[in-house]
């Protein structure tokens, strides 16, 4: 990872106070933060001109979901270069493939994880995309 470099992440969750926690975390690792309560902002924020390095989106929200969006984002062809990932609670094989089909390029169960551990694996999965 470009350590010179300030990514811009996008974490998109419907839960307000995991997004306000991880956008703390990310902007004091160098991370450039946009976030988003729910889905339905973000295809505005994207046809706006906001185009994230990385992706982070949670599965379970309410309207649109993170499948829902994450296709809506290919089909209308926004965003190509990003790296997405996703952040979720449900942990399921169906639904680790089912991200991976979508285009994401990781899967980190919340559950699983702590702030710090999230930071250090989208960091991985970034370096892992650059090379």
């Amino acid at each position: 990872m470009d350590s010179n470099k300030k990514y811009k992440i996008f974490i998109i969750d419907d839960d307000s106070f995991l997004l306000d926690m991880y956008a703390l975390k990310f902007s004091q690792s160098n991370f450039e933060v946009f976030t988003a309560l729910g889905s339905e902002t973000v295809i505005e924020k994207l046809k706006g001109g906001l185009n994230p390095d990385i992706f982070l989106l949670d599965i379970v929200m309410p309207v649109m979901d993170g499948f829902e969006l994450l296709e809506k984002i290919n089909q209308e062809g926004l965003s190509k270069d990003s790296i997405k990932i996703i952040l979720s609670n449900r942990g399921q094989a169906s639904d680790i493939s089912r991200g991976q089909e979508l285009g994401a390029s990781g899967y980190i169960v919340k559950a699983n994880t702590t702030p710090s551990e999230v930071i250090t694996k989208v960091k991985e999965i970034i370096a892992n995309k650059k090379n």
